[in-house]
């Protein structure tokens, strides 16, 4: 009788696990035929001279990207708007947490006027930044009004900087919802008793807090670089392909290649750029396990 049970334990073991089988193969051949195919294919493209010959040509392609100026530009361009709006994202809507996760007035409407941004479709922001930088913009007025010269924005070298301030006032918001979550998380009991045993908030903040937000860094960082690279939506909108030479970014790098259809030049810049961020991700996911390990002990 017990063979027997057991005998059916397994075969509804077996049936289930080809049941769970089946509903997950839709999107296992999804990952497999846009995802896995085409990595290996691009891994393939990066190696060869070129689609027709197909002939090995191992690093050549590598070196020769390497060796190119507008890729050389371009890496430039998106590592020092990435150094400069990640930290910058990630600081001040933690900062803007802080502040409303205090009892202060119109805290609702703060929380509202800063999460405004997400609701604005990416042509919406463009035309409001057209309006604002343009040459002849409401940026400029002002400008004059104090006696100064008009300036162009975004053809001059102050043109990253108003992508960074567009960056910034497009994803601040949503960050800070995210931290304001993750104070409000933090066991209260254990901020009572430090602020009795260090007697400051600035030491209650690196202690404590900064410990228990880790994770909610970690992701906010994730998200943020995720996000500098999207930018490129944005400069196309307002610059067009081929954009002032500070505002020259990998994606527009990619996006030429691609029109030129030159498959080995974009397939080695596409995995260049692919190890860095895993690179990048792996430096965060250690710091991030670094100071997670002491709340989860």
């Amino acid at each position: 009788m017990e063979k027997k049970k057991k005998s059916n334990y397994k075969r509804a073991k077996r049936r289930a696990r080809i049941q769970s089988f089946f509903f997950l193969l839709p999107s296992l051949l999804g990952v497999l035929i846009f995802f896995v195919i085409p990595f290996f294919i691009v891994i393939y493209y990066s190696i060869i001279d070129n689609p027709i010959n197909t002939e090995f040509v191992g690093f050549n392609n590598f070196k020769n990207i390497f060796k190119n100026e507008s890729f050389v530009t371009a890496s430039k361009n998106t590592a020092i708007f990435s150094l400069i709006a990640v930290p910058g994202s990630v600081i001040l809507s933690l900062l803007m947490a802080m502040v409303l996760d205090k009892n202060i007035p119109f805290k609702s409407q703060f929380r509202t006027f800063f999460l405004s941004p997400l609701m604005v479709p990416v042509a919406s922001i463009v035309l409001i930044w057209r309006v604002l930088f343009d040459h002849h913009g409401a940026i400029n007025d002002i400008v004059m009004a104090f006696g100064g010269k008009p300036v162009d924005w975004l053809q001059t070298s102050f043109s990253q900087v108003v992508i960074v301030i567009l960056f910034l006032w497009k994803n601040l918001g949503y960050n800070m919802i995210l931290f304001m979550a993750a104070l409000n998380a933090i066991p209260q009991d254990v901020t009572e008793v430090c602020k009795l045993e260090f007697a400051g908030e600035m030491k209650v903040f690196f202690k404590i807090k900064l410990r228990y937000l880790s994770s909610t860094i970690f992701f906010v960082s994730l998200i943020s670089l995720i996000n500098s690279f999207k930018v490129f939506r944005e400069i196309y909108l307002l610059t067009g392909e081929y954009p002032y030479s500070s505002l020259y970014m990998l994606q527009h790098f990619m996006n030429n290649t691609f029109a030129s259809m030159d498959y080995q030049k974009l397939s080695a810049a596409a995995i260049i750029m692919a190890i860095v961020m895993t690179v990048i991700i792996g430096i965060l996911f250690v710091i991030d396990n670094k100071y997670s390990k002491d709340i989860e002990g």
